[in-house]
């Protein structure tokens, strides 16, 4: 018989082939396509060589196989977004790499990726990408699968991981996967070599077989909600190079065994509750980090660490350690800095932390290390931060220390320091933070700190500090706090202190100083607070002072006299003129100022036959509006009578009303009530309704209505329409009364002024200034262009730092805090050269007693505690608040001002908000600049980068990780400066927010 032809068996192979398997052809459609369905960055060329007339080998990124079909895409940063087609790639059948990390690509990875059956490696980091992970079981030859740093949510799933066995590294961490326990299927993959699952929402122990991992390098796991002790199995992991655990909940001790880590170059347990010492350390010769800050560790640091000859950075702080620290430590290499402030540690400080001239930050402050500053740091030109307040060191400070070219922060104070400020001052070209109080410093100020021109804030109080103030210290403009209270300066103060056009705070009390207080000081238009008493200060007060802001003043105890100017002849200021008895008062002030006695006729500059003439008039004019207000009162008497009505409809019946003043007042409460009307209403809230109310003197006051409650008929006993009740239950006039007698109190330039309360037995008002350019959130995300382009980034920096200050007023400026507790961009009021102001100030604990009914602290938790978007997260599990919850709502503020998105947005994705999107973006320097609103021109933006750090630290999820809002102010002020934030929210830069914390500690207790 004969053989069938080979070419009629064609059609049968033709048949056996796969139908969808692509041709070369069809796998440069493919790709096209895959082009075609994204989008690049305008400097983008990732696809400028993909073209329909090139081979498809030489595409950008692409490689082939020996049979030139495509096997690996790798795009990793190359600019592109849109959503991955994973149904048209997934039909390459060489496909056996993915690289597409560090994009801007969204949407979900959708289940037509379990077609990507070849695939080895996997890497979508550092994108955008939402959704769940599809069942990965199909995946069984992947050995790297890196989905780190996305908005990926749901449960992931870690059953599917069981049959990739070849799995070596595993990388899912920083998404917000649904709550579960640590997924121990990963613990069978022994091939795995790195594991991220840092920030992943893992909960529970590690268990013990993480021993069976004995290829790991690099174990991630820190930021979750892991308990338990480290198990003591890690130790068998001898390969291990990088060990992070921090921000967990590990207690006990640092295992025995950990010494056979001998590989172990970064080691990060900080934000734990371990205890005990570092004797399991003490082997660990290529540590180049260790990081156990905020534990509860103990003992001494064992002496073996000055030989470590590879240790960059070490912060220990906020634990328990004592003893001395080595003197060789850090003396080997390259050394970074050091934290181990919030300790016990005793002795000296390490002479040779800077031997090899790359030292950046030397903190240990609040300890109760003694001797001297080693002089080898006066060489240290690396330095940027050298803080060791609050122990006790002594002598003079090392010459060169005073000059060092790029230092930040020079914090000295609560020492016993000596001797005076070196004239290096001057080259201190970088200096804005010079914190030298509460030692022994003596001498005159040198001329050349007038050359420091950096310097944001001196404190120099409670020195020994003697002779004149140079007129050279009006070379500092950027200065905005000046403390020289408590040293012997005299002569007179230097007119040219008008010329620290920065200057918020000045206090030059309890020192020798004689002469006029410098009309100067008037020109001074940020100036919030003075204080120059306890001096020898002789001659009249000067009338600019009152056109300043002072939410603080003090002029008490010195030699001045004459007449007290208008505008400071105000009861509030009765203390901080005392103590000068050449001081005397006249017209309206007399009867706020009665321990001031009256000016003669010659102080007053007024004859005694003119005087006799005003004093008549005044009394007849008394006389005549006191009987005027009479008929007035009898007149609306006799109409509520009789059922009358206001042509507003408002009803108006006996009702009395009780005032109280908190400032000088040009209106009564029967003017402001009647203005309680819907034509002059401008606002609604959860607190109650704001109304714009235009007097008969022409000033203009917001007042704002507490929600009232109808009780017992108070509807036909109002005295207006509008202030029938809202329906909640009736205040307790005890404790609102308390509330607004504290709110009363603050004087602050960055605070709305509170004028007076007004109130019945059922209605509560309060009268605040008005801002005529309304609120933050109006400029911010208003309706118009204009208001837009209103806000550039000059002006939304200085709203973000006048914010911040007033909060921190609130915060720090009273024996308790006085909690905001709704901080958002609509309660930031803006002034007509769009200064900001803090409003509703303290209103949600006001509220809290209206709401009490005086059934004290038992009914009082669960009023008002924020607005939705600006809520902290630990309103979820505690009613319980504290300052830290307002500083987590400021952060949002700031994330507002940098990205002019709103806290709420759909794009966000379901029950997500901005700082959700935002830190899912802070992971890389392209990925944050991202984030910056598109207005904000280029040469700006690295400062609004800053500032959104500032932003991330205010919204860390525990309240204990956010900074308080006086470092926050400092951290923010820095951003301006062009000074490197001590602050870092990515992972590899985690550390140095460490750093920044630490620093904090001092300004925050």
């Amino acid at each position: 018989m004969h053989r069938p032809s080979l070419l009629l068996l064609l059609p049968l192979f033709l048949c056996l082939v796969p139908g969808g398997t692509p041709t070369t052809g069809e796998e440069l459609q493919i790709l096209l396509q895959f082009k075609a369905s994204l989008e690049t960055a305008a400097d983008s060329t990732a696809f400028r060589s993909w073209d329909a007339g090139n081979p498809t080998c030489s595409f950008d990124g692409i490689r082939c196989d020996s049979n030139g079909s495509v096997s690996e895409i790798d795009l990793t940063g190359a600019g592109i977004s849109g959503e991955i087609p994973f149904d048209s790639l997934c039909r390459l059948p060489s496909l056996s790499a993915l690289s597409l990390g560090s994009n801007g690509l969204h949407g979900a990875i959708s289940d037509d990726l379990r077609n990507c059956t070849g695939l080895r490696r996997l890497d979508l980091a550092f994108n955008h990408l939402a959704g769940a992970v599809p069942d990965l079981v199909p995946l069984d030859k992947l050995q790297v699968l890196n989905l780190s740093d996305n908005a990926i949510t749901g449960a992931f799933p870690w059953s599917s991981l069981a049959g990739l066995t070849d799995l070596e590294v595993l990388s899912v961490g920083d998404n917000p996967f649904d709550p579960s326990p640590f997924p121990e299927v990963v613990l069978s993959l022994t091939k795995l070599n790195r594991l991220f699952l840092s920030d992943s929402n893992i909960h529970g122990e590690i268990p013990p077989s993480i021993g069976n991992l004995t290829e790991l390098i690099d174990v991630e796991i820190g930021d979750n909600f892991l308990t338990g002790g480290i198990p003591p199995e890690i130790a068998k992991l001898s390969k291990l190079w990088q060990l992070e655990m921090y921000n967990n909940s590990f207690t006990g001790t640092i295992p025995a065994g950990f010494g056979n880590l001998s590989l172990l170059a970064f080691f990060d347990a900080s934000m734990n509750q371990l205890e005990g010492d570092l004797s399991e350390l003490r082997s660990l010769t290529n540590l180049i980090s260790l990081q156990l800050f905020q534990n509860d560790l103990s003992g001494e640091v064992p002496p073996e660490f000055g030989d470590f000859r590879y240790l960059t950075n070490f912060s220990l702080y906020t634990n328990r350690f004592n003893g001395t620290l080595p003197a060789k430590l850090g003396s080997w290499t390259e050394f970074n800095y050091i934290d181990v402030s919030s300790n016990f540690f005793t002795g000296g400080i390490p002479p040779d932390m800077c031997k090899k001239g790359a030292m950046t930050k030397l903190l240990i402050l609040e300890n109760r290390f003694t001797g001297e500053i080693p002089a080898s740091y006066a060489n240290c030109s690396s330095l940027v931060r050298f803080r060791v307040s609050n122990n006790s060191l002594s002598r003079e400070v090392p010459a060169g220390l005073w000059s060092l070219p790029n230092l930040n922060i020079l914090d000295l104070a609560i020492n016993q320091f000596e001797g005076p400020i070196g004239v290096g001052i001057g080259n201190a070209k970088s200096l804005y933070q010079l914190y030298l109080a509460d030692n022994r410093f003596s001498g005159q100020l040198p001329l050349e700190l007038g050359e420091a021109e950096s310097i944001v804030s001196i404190d120099l109080s409670h020195n020994e500090f003697s002779g004149e103030i140079s007129a050279s210290i009006g070379g500092l403009k950027n200065l905005v706090s000046l403390d020289f209270e408590s040293n012997t300066f005299s002569g007179a103060i230097p007119d040219a202190i008008g010329s620290c056009i920065s200057l918020s705070s000045v206090n030059l009390a309890n020192n020798n100083l004689s002469g006029p207080i410098p009309t100067s000081l008037g020109e001074l238009t940020r100036l919030n607070s003075l204080d120059l008493s306890d001096n020898q200060l002789s001659g009249e007060i000067p009338g600019s002072l009152t056109t300043l802001k002072l939410s603080s003043f003090d002029l008490s105890n010195n030699r001045l006299t004459g007449a007290v100017p208008a505008g400071l002849d105000i009861a509030a200021y009765s203390s901080s003129l005392a103590g000068n008895p050449g001081l005397c008062i006249d017209g309206v002030g007399a009867n706020n100022l009665s321990s001031l006695r009256r000016c003669s006729a010659a102080q007053s500059g007024t004859s005694d036959g003119l005087r006799t003439i005003l004093t008549c008039i005044f009394s007849v004019a008394a006389v005549f509006l006191a009987f005027l207000g009479l008929y007035i009162v009898l007149k609306k008497r006799r109409a509520a009578a009789c059922g009358g009505g206001g042509g507003d409809g408002s009803v108006v019946k006996d009702v009395s009303w009780d005032m109280k003043s908190f400032r000088i007042l040009t209106f009564d409460e029967q003017e402001i009530v009647d203005a309680i009307k819907p034509d002059n209403l401008i606002g609604k809230g959860g607190s109650g309704e704001v109304y714009k109310v235009e007097l008969a003197s022409g000033e203009v006051v917001a007042v704002k209505q507490i929600w009232c409650d109808p009780v017992g008929g108070a509807k036909e006993r109002s005295t207006t329409a509008m202030l029938v009740a809202r329906g909640r239950r009736r205040p307790a006039a005890r404790e609102f009364e308390a509330e607004v007698g504290t709110l009363s109190a603050v004087r602050h330039v960055n605070v709305v002024k509170l004028y007076c309360s007004i109130t019945s037995d059922e209605c509560r008002l309060l009268v605040y200034e008005h801002l005529p350019k309304g609120s933050l959130w109006d400029r911010l995300h208003g309706s118009t262009a204009a208001k837009m382009e209103e806000l550039g980034w000059e002006e939304r920096y200085e709203i973000a730092v006048g914010a911040a200050r007033g909060l921190e007023y609130l915060h720090h400026g009273w024996d308790r805090p006085i909690l905001h507790r709704d901080v958002k961009s609509s309660n930031i009021l803006l002034d007509d050269c769009l200064k900001p102001r803090i409003a509703d100030f303290g209103l949600a604990k006001v509220l809290q007693s209206a709401a009490s009914g005086g059934a004290g602290e038992a009914s009082s938790a669960h009023v008002i505690a924020g607005t939705h978007g600006y809520i902290a997260p630990e309103y979820g599990y505690t009613w319980k608040v504290n300052e830290k919850s307002d500083v987590y709502s400021f952060g949002v503020v700031l994330m507002e001002l940098v990205t002019g998105r709103q806290p709420i947005e759909a794009e966000y994705g379901e029950d997500k908000d901005i700082v959700y999107w935002v830190t899912r973006r802070m992971s890389s320097r392209e990925s944050v600049a991202a984030v910056v609103d598109g207005r904000i021109p280029e040469r700006a933006r690295e400062e609004a980068v800053k500032v959104l750090r500032v932003a991330a630290l205010c919204t860390a999820r525990l309240p204990a990780m956010r900074p308080s809002m006086r470092t926050v102010v400092q951290m923010l002020e820095e951003a301006a400066s062009g000074r490197a934030l001590a602050a870092i929210i990515s992972k590899g830069e985690k550390a140095e927010l460490g750093v920044s914390m630490a620093e904090g500690k001092r300004v925050n207790e």
